[in-house]
């Protein structure tokens, strides 16, 4: 808190603001939470043989299109989007996953019409993809 009887935390609105109460009594707590992989889906049970990067689908696609990948080994996959010029547009994954088939959502409705490109750093594993957003 911010001071002798006094609560602070982080708000429900999912804007990150701190909210601070003046309490009286004692105060007790339980977290309760829930894991989801938003946007990212375990698609199949059996364990790839090696890394893969697939071409996305629909390609060309307004505004969502799904990108599989496959991970036959636990460990850190990021897959992030860029822009014709390289710039990072997006991060799809950012997080240690099991060994696995995978499909990653991607919503474009914020880009303009243009070419992007896809790309998986996964252990030694990398690829990059080519994929065209159309409005």
């Amino acid at each position: 808190g911010v001071g002798t009887g006094s609560y602070t935390s982080p708000d429900s609105s999912g804007l990150d603001s701190i909210k601070s109460i003046a309490i009286s009594n004692a105060i007790v707590e339980t977290a309760r939470w829930t894991l989801y992989q938003v946007g990212i889906q375990n698609i199949g049970t059996e364990i790839p043989g090696e890394f893969k990067l697939y071409q996305n689908y629909p390609n060309p696609f307004n505004p969502v299109t799904n990108i599989n990948f496959d991970v036959p080994k636990s460990g850190l996959v990021q897959i992030r989007v860029y822009d014709i010029l390289g710039k990072e547009v997006d991060i799809l994954a950012n997080e240690v996953l099991q060994p696995g088939r995978y499909k990653a959502s991607f919503d474009a409705s914020k880009l303009a019409s243009g070419i992007y490109f896809y790309r998986i750093n996964a252990s030694n594993f990398s690829d990059i993809k080519r994929m065209i957003v159309v409005k």
